[in-house]
């Protein structure tokens, strides 16, 4: 196991246990909304079809809700599967633009939570420059850079959960 797949195995087990209360709380309260109502197909997940490792697809799962933070908790699920990192590329499908061409590239590694782009303005970017981030991420990984972005990420969501929608 590399110290990359350790460090995704045991923070997403650590932030499951940490935010099971949350989750229960998140599903409880979708399940009696009309957002995740019980008679949908899903119930209160998602499950999109998106290009994981070597282009092989997955389901990346998030909960029905509006709240971009909350909505991705199930995802940790996926990290705990093998099928996400905690740091990566953006999760895209496999017939996307971003994973054509020389962007293929980003199927080279697990897609993550959260990534350059995440901690480097996100919405603010134009669709060229996360690119273009999520192959500098490609190309030059390391356990340091995973520890710096993850360093940066709950700064970045809150400040993104802080601006109206």
């Amino acid at each position: 196991m590399t110290a990359k797949r350790a460090l995704d195995l045991l923070g997403s087990l650590f932030l499951l246990l940490v935010l099971a209360s949350a989750f229960l709380a998140v599903a409880a309260a979708l399940a009696l909304s009309a957002l995740g109502a019980l008679d949908h197909p899903d119930g209160v997940l998602r499950r999109d079809v998106r290009a994981g490792l070597h282009g092989r697809e997955f389901r990346m799962l998030t909960f029905r809700t509006g709240s971009r933070l909350l909505a991705r908790l199930p995802q940790l699920i996926n990290v705990v599967r093998g099928e996400m990192s905690l740091v990566g590329p953006c999760p895209l499908t496999a017939d996307d633009e971003g994973c054509a061409g020389q962007a293929r590239r980003r199927l080279s590694v697990r897609p993550g939570m959260t990534g350059l782009w995440q901690v480097s303005g996100r919405s603010e970017l134009p669709w060229e420059e996360m690119t273009l981030l999520d192959l500098h991420y490609v190309d030059h990984h390391w356990l340091g850079m995973d520890l710096a972005i993850l360093s940066r990420t709950l700064p970045a969501w809150a400040r993104a959960s802080a601006r109206p929608i």
